[in-house]
C-alpha cells in the first residue's frame, strides 16, 4: 500500500462524445472500465468518487458539453487529485476549461482496446492539455490488474506524477543531414517563407480538438496563412452541382474498379443518394479552394454539415489523390489542380494540414509518391496468426485515405456506409488495407506555445486477410486500414511521448528514399523554425 502526500480522496471525471447516439451505444465500455479503475485504486487504499452522475434519461455517464463540463468542475475542489478516464473518443474541449484552472495532480487513463477510440480520445486529451501547458501524467493498460499499471498508478498516488521511458527522442541536428537533404530542405523552408501558402479552413476546431488549431502568430511566420470559410458556403456551393456533374464523378469510381455496397434505407444503409452528394461536394471543395487559392483545406463536416449532408470521406481521399476524378471549372474552361492532389487534413487537424503541405512539397521535389493523409493512431496488438513479429499498429481515420495507398488503387477500395451512431447522414467510406511498403511518419504539435514536429519511420507489412479482418472487427470494419511496424519505438514509448489523435504518413519508393524524404522534412520544419525530434531513429 502506498504512502502518499495526496489525500485519500480521488475525483473522477469522464469526457464523451457531443452526439448522444455515440455515448448511449459506447457507455458499457465506459462503465466497465470505470470499475476497473476504481478497483485498482481501492487496492492501493484510496477512495475514488464520480465528480458526476450517471444520466438515466441520457443514458450515460459522460460529461457531453463544454458548459456541463465547467458546471461538473465547479463541484470539485481545485486541489483535489483528478483522474480523467476514456474508453471512448471523447470532445476535448468538454473538460479542458476545468483542466487548465485545476491545481491538483492530474492522471488521464485509457484502456487499452480498439472497440471504441478511447486511446484516440486520450492521444487528442494529452496533445491539448500540452498545448495548454497543463501538467499532466497519463497511464494505460488492457485490465488494470497487470503489476507494471499497478506499479505505476501506485507512484502516482503517492507522487502526483508518472514518468516514463522516451529515451527513443533525440533533438534533430540539421548538420547530420546527407548534403541532399540540407541543400533541399532549406530551399523548400525558404521558398515557403517567401511564396507563402494557404490552408482553407472550412470552420475550426473539429470535435473539440483544442489541439489541432494552430494559432496565427505561430502559422504565420512559417509562411502559412488560414483562409477561414465557412461550411455553410461548401454547403451552398455542394447544392449548386448539377445531376449530371455528380454522375460523371460516381460513374468514373465505378470505372475505376471501386465497388459500393448499396442498400436502399437512408437510416442505415448506404445509398446512391448518399454517394451523389459526396460526389457534388467534391466538385464544389475544388471549386472553393480554386476560388481561394488554397494550397490545402480542410472540412470540418461532424458538427452543422453532418445534419445537412453525407459524410465527407470519399471526397476527401479523392482530394488527397493524383489519380481522381476531373473537375472542371464553373465555366467549364479549366480543369482545377490538374493530376496532383487537393491535400486535405481530415477534420481540419491544422498540424496535419502544414504538415501536408510540406510533405507535398517534399516528395514532389524528391520525385516520390506526394500522396499522404493522417491516420488515426487508434490501437495496437501482435500478430494472432504469427505471420509477422512484434508489435503492429493499426492506423485508421475514417476518411482522407488515397486509394493510391493501396496495392491496386482504386480497383481495391470498397464504399461502406459510416456508422449512423456518428454519422446520421451517411455517405461512402473508402475502405482498402494500406500496400507494404516503406514510410515516414511525422506529427507537428504545439508545446511551450512553440510549434515543434516528430518525424520517424515505419514499414507497412502485409498480414493475412483473416489478421486483417481480426483487426477491423476489432475496430471499424468500415474504414481504410494500415498495418504499421514503427522503426525503434515501442508501444509504450508511442504513447508517451505522441502528442496528438493523428499521425502523418507518406509512402517512399524504398527505405532509402523514405530516410532521405524524412531528413529532408527535417530540415524543412526546422528552417521554418520548428523544434524537430527524431524518434527511434538515429
Amino acid at each position: 500500500m502506498a504512502t502518499s502526500c495526496l489525500p485519500r480522496s480521488i475525483a473522477l471525471v469522464a469526457s464523451g462524445d457531443l452526439r448522444q447516439s455515440a455515448n448511449q451505444v459506447c457507455w458499457p465500455a465506459q462503465a466497465e472500465v470505470e470499475q476497473q479503475l476504481t478497483n485498482a485504486v481501492q487496492a492501493h487504499g484510496f477512495d475514488i468518487r464520480r465528480a458526476h452522475r450517471y444520466d438515466p434519461d441520457a443514458g450515460h455517464g459522460f460529461i457531453c458539453s463544454q458548459r456541463q463540463g465547467i458546471e461538473v468542475f465547479r463541484t470539485i475542489s481545485p486541489k483535489t487529485p483528478l483522474i480523467v478516464a476514456e474508453a471512448v473518443w471523447q470532445y476535448s474541449h468538454h473538460v479542458l476549461a476545468g483542466l487548465i484552472s485545476h491545481k491538483g495532480p492530474i492522471l488521464t487513463v485509457d484502456n487499452w482496446s480498439g472497440q471504441w477510440p478511447g486511446l484516440v480520445g486520450l492521444l487528442n486529451l494529452n496533445g491539448s492539455l500540452t498545448k495548454a501547458g497543463v501538467g499532466y501524467s497519463t497511464l494505460w493498460s488492457e485490465t488494470f490488474t497487470d503489476s507494471a499499471f499497478h506499479d505505476q498508478l501506485g507512484t502516482w498516488l503517492k507522487t502526483g506524477n508518472v514518468q516514463h521511458d522516451t529515451s527513443h527522442v533525440r533533438p534533430f541536428l540539421v548538420a547530420d543531414a546527407s548534403e541532399q537533404a540540407h541543400a533541399l530542405g532549406q530551399q523548400i523552408g525558404q521558398t515557403l517563407l517567401k511564396e507563402k501558402a494557404i490552408l482553407g479552413v472550412f470552420d475550426e476546431g473539429c470535435m473539440g480538438m483544442y489541439n489541432a488549431i494552430i494559432p496565427d502568430h505561430l502559422l504565420n511566420p512559417v509562411g502559412v496563412f488560414k483562409e477561414r470559410l465557412s461550411q455553410s458556403a461548401l454547403y451552398y456551393e455542394t447544392k449548386q452541382v448539377s445531376d449530371l456533374e455528380a454522375q460523371k464523378v460516381y460513374g468514373w469510381l465505378l470505372s475505376a474498379g471501386m465497388r459500393f455496397h448499396t442498400g436502399s434505407d437512408h437510416r442505415t444503409d448506404l445509398t446512391e443518394a448518399q454517394i451523389l452528394d459526396q460526389c457534388r461536394m467534391y466538385i464544389a471543395a475544388l471549386r472553393i479552394a480554386d476560388d481561394f487559392g488554397c494550397d490545402a483545406i480542410g472540412i470540418q463536416y461532424q458538427q452543422g454539415l453532418k445534419d445537412l449532408l453525407p459524410a465527407s470521406d470519399l471526397v476527401e481521399g479523392m482530394l488527397n489523390d493524383s489519380v481522381r476524378p476531373p473537375v472542371r471549372s464553373r465555366d467549364g474552361q479549366r480543369e482545377l489542380f490538374a493530376g496532383r492532389p487537393l491535400t486535405h487534413f481530415n477534420e481540419v487537424d491544422e498540424c496535419a494540414g502544414l504538415d501536408g503541405v510540406l510533405t507535398d512539397r517534399v516528395h514532389r521535389a524528391l520525385g516520390q509518391p506526394v500522396e499522404n493523409t493522417l491516420h488515426d493512431l487508434r490501437w495496437s496488438d501482435h500478430d494472432a496468426s504469427g505471420t509477422v513479429a512484434g508489435e503492429i499498429w493499426v492506423l485508421e481515420i475514417s476518411g482522407a485515405v488515397p486509394p493510391s495507398h493501396f496495392a491496386n488503387g482504386w480497383a481495391e477500395a470498397e464504399g461502406f456506409r459510416q456508422p449512423p451512431m456518428y454519422f446520421p447522414s451517411g455517405g461512402s467510406t473508402i475502405r482498402g488495407v494500406s500496400k507494404p511498403g516503406e514510410v515516414v511518419w511525422s506529427r507537428i504539435f504545439i508545446e511551450d506555445n512553440r510549434m515543434k514536429m516528430d518525424l520517424g519511420r515505419a514499414t507497412v507489412v502485409a498480414l493475412p486477410a483473416r489478421e486483417t479482418e481480426r483487426r477491423w472487427q476489432a475496430t471499424t470494419p468500415q474504414w481504410p486500414i494500415m498495418h504499421a511496424k514503427l522503426h525503434g519505438v515501442t508501444r509504450d514509448q508511442m504513447m508517451a511521448r505522441h502528442k496528438a489523435n493523428h499521425i502523418q504518413v507518406a509512402y517512399a519508393d524504398s527505405a532509402e528514399a523514405a530516410d532521405l524524404a524524412m531528413q529532408t522534412k527535417a530540415v524543412a520544419a526546422a528552417t521554418l523554425g520548428m523544434e524537430v525530434h527524431l524518434c527511434g531513429v538515429g
